[in-house]
This record gives C-alpha cells, sequence and structure tokens, in this order.
C-alpha cells in the first residue's frame, strides 16, 4: 500500500477517512460528514462554530483510540455491523443540514460580530438585540 495524497474526491470513494486535529480542527470533519463515508477519529477536542463537542461518538463518526490502536478492530466492527453503518451516516448528513442555510448562517455571523463589538464597548446595542446572545 503506497502512501501518497489523495484528492477529496479519491477519498470519498472510500467507506472510512480519518480526520484527525492537529494544531487545531481537524478541517476535513465538514466535508466527509456531507458525504456517504464516515469519518474515523479520536476524541476531538477543538471547538469551532460547527460545535465539534456536539457530536456523538459512533452516531456521527467512529471513536478510535488517541493511539490508533483499535483502528482495525473499529473499520471490522463496522463493516460487519451495516446498521451502525447506515446510522453513522443519515445522523451525519443531518446534523450538518443546521449549517447549509446561508440566510441562517449570515445572520449569526452578524449575532456574533454584534456580540464581540458590545462587550468590547465598540457599539450600544438595543436589549432585544442583547436578549439573543443569552
Amino acid at each position: 500500500m503506497g502512501g501518497g495524497y489523495l484528492s477529496k474526491e479519491e477519498q470519498l470513494k472510500y467507506k472510512f477517512i480519518i480526520s484527525l486535529e492537529g494544531w487545531d480542527v481537524a478541517t476535513n470533519l465538514k466535508w466527509i460528514m456531507s458525504s456517504n463515508s464516515i469519518a474515523i477519529t479520536p476524541r476531538l477536542k477543538y471547538e469551532t462554530w460547527f460545535m465539534e463537542g456536539k457530536l456523538i461518538p459512533n452516531e456521527h463518526f467512529l471513536l478510535i483510540q488517541d493511539d490508533f490502536s483499535d483502528i482495525l478492530d473499529v473499520m471490522d466492527n463496522a463493516l460487519t455491523n451495516d446498521k451502525l453503518v447506515k446510522n453513522i451516516i443519515k445522523n451525519q448528513n443531518e446534523y450538518i443540514q443546521q449549517f447549509l442555510n446561508p440566510n441562517i448562517e449570515e445572520l449569526l455571523g452578524i449575532l456574533v460580530l454584534a456580540k464581540y463589538f458590545y462587550y468590547s464597548n465598540q457599539v450600544k446595542l438595543d436589549n432585544f438585540v442583547i436578549e439573543l446572545f443569552d
């Protein structure tokens, strides 16, 4: 098995794709969860707008040990458990849907900026906007 670069399109031909965090989040997790492949990852440590902390192991992705020692067992189990695989794909695809509405994403971005500018005393806001922060 040769090691080399695989494009996203080439990776998506596989049932499982490893998603690893480095100094920051695993950026491939979003497009894996938008596909019919399943992310295999150690416990996620970083949190972004994607709310990684809400992802449930073995419901949205396959969880492996930090040292990868159980990756073959996890893959073998999934390969023999069609129900698990179908559920993960369904759950991950449903999870990603909340981020695909460009109008909501734009409004959320505006609210994040408003909250930042408000708490850094750069703008004054009406109470109805401040109440949205809670």
